[in-house]
Order: C-alpha cells, then structure tokens, then sequence
C-alpha cells in the first residue's frame, strides 16, 4: 500500500499541480496482479457539478431556521483572539498584547541586552519615520567611532545637542541602548564657558572592541519590531448539524462593544428603508465597507467525512494561508484539493484576501477532492484511512453540539 501512494505521489509531483489546483489530467495509477475472486468493479469520484451542487445543498440545509432555538450551550463560543509570543512562546490574550511585548522585551535584558534595547526602540515606538531617522543618526556616531577611532570628539555626544534632542531623545529605549553598546553618562564642563553638560561618553575599554561596535550599528539598522504571531487556535470538531453557528467575541471587530452596539441598533432601524432605495453599486459598496469593520475571521472547513477544521485568521490574510492551513492538518498532505465557499463556490483565486471573498466574520467551507485522483485511487481497491486527518489532531476531537 505504500508503495502504491509514493507511485501517485510521485506522478503528481512530476506534473507539478500547485497547492489547492486541479491536475489537468488523471494520474496513472499502475494496475496490480490480478486475483483468484473477481477484481471489483470501478467507481468513479464524483464530478465537479455535484460536488459544487453538495456543498450548496449542505449550506442551505444548515443555514435554514431551526425549529426550536439552540440553547446557549449549543453553540461554540471563541473565546477571543490569542498571539503567540516569539520570544518567551507565551499564548497571551489581544488585550494583553503591549503589556506583553514590554515584559518579554524587559526580561531579554538579562539575555542579551544589546539586542533587547534594539528590539525595544524598533518595536515600542510607533512612528516608524522616527525610528528610521533616530536609528540612522545613532548609526552614524557609532560609524564615526570606528571609522576614526583616533578622534575623540567623535567618542562623545552632548545630550542637549539639537540633533540629538530632536532626533533621537524623543525615542523609547535609547538611553539603554546608548548604555548597552558601552557609553556612560558623564557631567564635562562646557570649554570657554563656566558651565557642565550631560554628555554619553564612550567607555575606553570600547576602543579595543571596534568590530563589536560595527556589529551593534548593523543590529540597529536590520532590526525589525517584535510582533506576536496570531494563534490559530486550531480545533477539529465531529460532525454537526451547527457547523454553520457561529459566536464571535468583540475581538473579532475593528469596533469598540458601545461602536457595535450602537451599529446593530441602526442596522436594525434602517435596514427595511434601506433594501428599497439602495442601488446595487451602493449595496457593493456598502458591503466592502461592512468587510473592512473587521480584523479576524474564524474559518471552519467541513471534510468529505463531515469532520470540521476550524482556525483564526487575519480578514486581510489571502485564500492561500487557508489552502496551507489545511494541508498541513491531512495525513496525505500531497492530495490535490479544492475548497468550496458558501454556495459551493469554488476558491480559485488564492492571492485574494477572507475579507474581499465574503469569508469575514466567519464561514463555514467545504472540503472536495480531486475528482480524478480519487477515482484512481478507488479504483485500485486501496483501503482508506477512516479519516483524512492526522492521528494527532483526532486524538484532540471536541464536539459541536
């Protein structure tokens, strides 16, 4: 049996089908010995009309009005949107995101402060046309210190300096930074005058280590901000007649709860007068605007067996994030695929974003297979798993009631 997948895999691979496409012909599945019983007669998968028809049929069912109402158990509930910290591995909440970031960013410290003072101006200072022009302007002295090393003006910087103060004083972190790369702050009087300044003055030990200095110059120049990684939050659910029932949190809107609030009650109050007097472009336009209120959807994707893949993901994010997403829950992660939407229609264009497609707030899709691979692989006999999912991911199934 094994032997017989690594030949279609190795077919499709030969033809080069992209992730998610359709192969331009069948794959050639090598026909084994014949046995003493008669050999079964071929089925054939089915096509693209009656999946497409399937999957539609499917939605309308689960889309219809219930009888009687769910209760609020019936229902699962995302309890909000997590992101995974980079550097400490961290599952935070999106309302514990900055906090995080500073307590991640102050605890590297103790690892490497150089980089943890980097990482705080780049990453704490919002402005990124301030941190370009502080961090080039700090790259510059350091530059002058190794280029001339004999020159001592260029060993200190007066803090009250204009440049200084204007481009880089007004900068989170930098102090630290200054600090970690081997300055000190020194009190030297002002020459002609009778008067002191604060100034950083390099630390003479430093000389000696002038590559370090071009080193740190590089590290502040290529550093990009510390962002946290949106969680999937990937589940897998048992078959449900509520895989279309959603629940979001407010996470899921670019809106404060009051904002939300408020918009429901006008939608409600408008929604009759408006469905008259709309043209269809301001009906278009109006529901690009709708799309854009917002920054997360929760996707479940219905497999063949009625199993469901649920995960998070940025309404700005492309099909092509979903098309990976899945790929990498199958146990044969290298048979050809399509997902269908809502409707039954087909996902072809994976550049586009969930929020352009209509897959925002939330979406429930369908799962079809290529209808000529399948029916090779049928055809040869071949036992299949119960499930297309990893073992691991079905040991973890949870139930949609």
């Amino acid at each position: 049996m094994r032997k017989f997948f690594q030949e279609i895999k190795a077919d499709l691979k030969f033809r080069s089908a992209g992730p998610g496409q359709k192969l331009s012909e069948p794959a050639r599945v090598p026909k084994e010995k014949p046995k003493a019983e008669a050999a079964p007669k071929p089925r054939h998968g089915p096509t693209d009309e009656a999946q497409m028809a399937a999957a539609a049929a499917l939605a309308r069912m689960e889309l219809k009005p219930k009888a009687k109402p769910p209760s609020s158990q019936g229902a699962i509930k995302n309890q909000g949107v997590y992101f995974i910290c980079p550097l400490t591995s961290t599952v935070v909440r999106k309302d514990e995101k900055e906090k995080h970031i500073r307590e991640a960013i102050k605890s590297y410290f103790s690892v490497d402060p150089v980089a943890a003072s980097i990482m705080e101006i780049h990453t704490l200072n919002k402005d990124r046309e301030k941190v370009r022009v502080g961090v080039e302007t700090m790259a510059k002295y350091l530059d002058n210190i190794y280029l001339h090393p004999e020159e001592e003006k260029y060993q200190k910087i007066k803090l009250q300096n204009k440049v200084f103060q204007e481009r880089i004083n007004c900068l989170e972190g930098i102090h630290r930074f200054f600090q970690s790369v081997g300055f000190e702050t020194r009190t030297l009087p002002v020459p002609g005058q009778d008067t002191t300044e604060e100034y950083y003055v390099l630390k003479e030990e430093m000389l000696t280590k002038l590559e370090d200095l071009k080193d740190y110059k590089e590290q502040l120049l290529s550093c990009e901000p510390l962002r946290l990684q949106l969680d999937r939050q990937l589940c897998v659910f048992k078959p449900s007649p509520e895989a279309a029932r959603f629940e979001l949190p407010n996470d899921f809107y670019n809106l404060t709860a009051e904002e939300i609030k408020r918009e429901q009650r006008l939608r409600t109050e408008a929604v009759e007068k408006a469905s008259m007097l709309r043209t269809r472009a301001m009906r278009e336009k109006e529901e690009q605007r709708e799309m854009r209120k917002y920054n997360y959807t929760l996707l479940r994707v219905r497999l063949p067996d009625g199993y469901l893949l649920q995960g998070t993901f940025y309404a700005r994010e492309p099909v092509s994030v979903l098309y990976n997403f899945v790929r990498e829950a199958l146990r044969d992660n290298w048979l050809p695929f399509e997902l269908l939407g809502p409707g039954g229609l087909k996902l072809t264009d994976e550049n586009l974003a969930f929020n352009e497609c209509g897959l925002v707030p939330s979406a429930l899709l369908t799962l079809a297979w290529d209808a000529a691979v399948m029916s090779d692989i049928e055809a040869s006999g071949q036992e299949q798993p119960a499930s297309p999912l990893k073992p691991e991911l079905l040991s973890h199934v949870q139930t949609l009631s």
